[in-house]
């Protein structure tokens, strides 16, 4: 029996009449969805339904090691203060701070009491925390001392802050303003679970914003539960398919740890790894920074069992030649990167490190709260160029340029439309309406559907090259230059040219120590490209290239630092 024969099979114990994962619709506003029908309905629900009274270690972040009997201690206390203060179901609560524990507990104890939590930036500035805050007309702000000082460089915020002091600002007597240390300890009341439906607002994300302003995602308690639903539905057929590697890590009967770098106010960060660790009752490491040869550090000490993170991390990591021995190994279990375009390199070297290990993929959108397409384990490696298969509760569709349904295996603009797609963007009507044509959300991203529902991204339509009238991805040449051994990172984009319409130029940062030329990388794209996709010009950069907080190249922001 082939693989796909196996999946068919499996899906049938896994989303038939009765099982843990059954498929039912349910409709919506006059639409008809794919829904989990086990899922839980609210994300209160979510978090009610985790509590634990224990003193397993749930959190750790430098010094701080918080259990999930104190975690849930300080949610309560959290989420008591808060209704004291006026806050209820519906309120728009926002977050800014680095990933830390805190982080976590106002999180948790937004969500409990209905309100809508709203995660900022935190490496935003001024303009950018304060335009976030107007925008969602938050009732309170929840952030530690760097953010709370951003915000108030400006005027334009004067809400109710909560403040964590870790930078031992003066805050005597200064109006609206109240110390997060003293509401994690306001004594709990009983609080009653709040009557929610399941179409109420739950949550708002910002958008990447690799290109423009960040855009408020609003979505609902049905969208953001089935899609955290979604992730155990990968994680059963992932397990199912590869049970010789799931073997091997029970064998090891460890506590399951994520190490986490990736931020919690992104959804690969916020869905995939702190609700999915909280609902799994799984351990939470937080590294300050990414630093590859620290976060091997704190692998060894803490003894993480699980990393996802940006592909640009991923590669650093595997690229430490202290990564790939027993001291390592002896506990990591998995390794998982989302995005698509991923250079070849960077597949190669996963497979080929961590053969009996479980490595994934996932691609996803804030908008559709990363539902689209996963895999890992044994499905990765059927095919490890694609971005995983598709999704139960989520439709795809291949469109071209003119809005036509294209056949398996041809290439087109990738549209969703399922339960898990986000309501909307706040105050953004025209944003709205390029995004959303006739119910389905239209990704911006390139790619196609194979006859076996594995979902391939070619390239995102902002960063396709017309050269001469031929289609040039910058995802393909990427991927060639950093199979170049002396490159770290390699960003294309393309210029005006007279002759061609558009020249393709590069920009890359060499490894450590490494010494690369110009010439040298012309002919080593002219070995492995077309003629026509070589680049015209490629410039060394002794600075790490710019990216955004998701780990997203900023080839926009680098163009313009070059031919402005």
């Amino acid at each position: 029996m082939s693989l796909v024969e196996k999946i068919d099979g499996i899906n049938a114990q896994l989303l038939g009449p009765g099982a843990p994962f059954e498929i039912v619709e349910k409709s919506i506003n006059g639409h008809v969805y794919n829904i989990y029908k086990n899922a839980p309905l609210t994300l209160s629900q979510v978090i009610e339904n985790a509590r634990r009274t224990d003193e397993q270690n749930f959190l750790v972040y430098q010094q701080q090691r918080i259990s999930f009997q104190s975690f849930f201690k300080r949610v309560d206390s959290l989420a008591s203060w808060m209704h004291q203060h006026g806050i209820k179901k519906g309120d728009r609560v926002a977050i800014a701070m680095r990933n830390r524990p805190e982080w976590v507990i106002a999180f948790s104890a937004i969500a409990l009491i209905g309100a809508v939590p709203a995660p900022l930036n935190s490496f935003g500035m001024t303009k950018e925390l304060c335009d976030a805050l107007s925008d969602i007309e938050a009732k309170l702000l929840i952030c530690d001392g760097a953010r709370y000082s951003r915000v108030h460089q400006s005027s334009a915020w004067s809400g109710v802050s909560l403040v964590l002091n870790d930078t031992s600002l003066d805050l005597t007597g200064v109006s609206k303003t109240h110390d997060l240390d003293k509401a994690l300890h306001f004594p709990a009341l009983e609080l009653k679970q709040p009557k929610l439906e399941d179409t109420d607002p739950a949550l708002i994300l910002f958008t990447s914003g690799a290109t423009s302003k960040a855009k408020a995602v609003i979505s609902s308690h049905i969208a953001v539960c089935q899609a955290l639903f979604n992730i155990d539905y990968i994680s059963a057929i992932s397990a199912m398919t590869s049970p010789e590697a799931i073997a091997r890590i029970l064998e090891k009967q460890l506590v399951p740890t994520l190490l986490t770098a990736v931020p919690l106010f992104h959804v690969s960060g916020l869905h995939a790894q702190l609700l999915t660790a909280l609902r799994a009752g799984s351990r939470l490491v937080f590294t300050h920074k990414w630093e590859a040869k620290e976060a091997l550090k704190i692998i060894k000490k803490e003894q993480v069992t699980q990393f996802n993170g940006a592909p640009s991390m991923v590669m650093q990591l595997l690229r430490e030649p202290e990564f790939n021995t027993p001291e390592i190994m002896k506990t990591f279990g998995g390794l998982g990167f989302g995005g698509s375009g991923l250079p070849n390199s960077l597949v190669d070297n996963a497979l080929s490190i961590l053969n009996q290990h479980m490595v994934g993929i996932g691609f996803g959108m804030t908008e559709t709260n990363g539902v689209g397409a996963a895999c890992s384990g044994t499905l990765f490696s059927l095919e490890p160029k694609s971005s995983g298969l598709k999704s139960p509760i989520i439709d795809i569709r291949i469109c071209s340029t003119d809005g036509v349904s294209l056949k398996t295996n041809e290439i087109g603009e990738v549209c969703m439309r399922g339960i898990s797609l986000m309501d909307g963007y706040i105050g953004k009507s025209s944003s709205n309406t390029d995004t959303f044509k006739d119910g389905w959300l239209h990704s911006g991203d390139i790619g196609y559907l194979d006859d076996k529902g594995f979902l391939f991204i070619v390239d995102r339509i902002k960063d396709v090259i017309i050269r001469a009238g031929e289609n040039i991805s910058a995802a393909e040449v990427e991927s060639c230059l950093l199979e170049h051994s002396g490159v770290d990172e390699a960003a294309v984009f393309g210029i005006a040219d007279d002759e061609t319409g558009e020249a393709v130029v590069a920009v890359v940062h060499p490894l450590e120590n490494m010494s690369i030329n110009e010439n040298d990388l012309i002919a080593h794209t002219t070995a492995c490209l077309a003629k026509y996709k070589v680049p015209t010009k490629i410039h060394i950069s002794q600075t790490r290239l710019p990216r955004n907080p998701a780990g997203k190249l900023l080839r926009s922001e680098l163009k313009k630092s070059i031919y402005s």
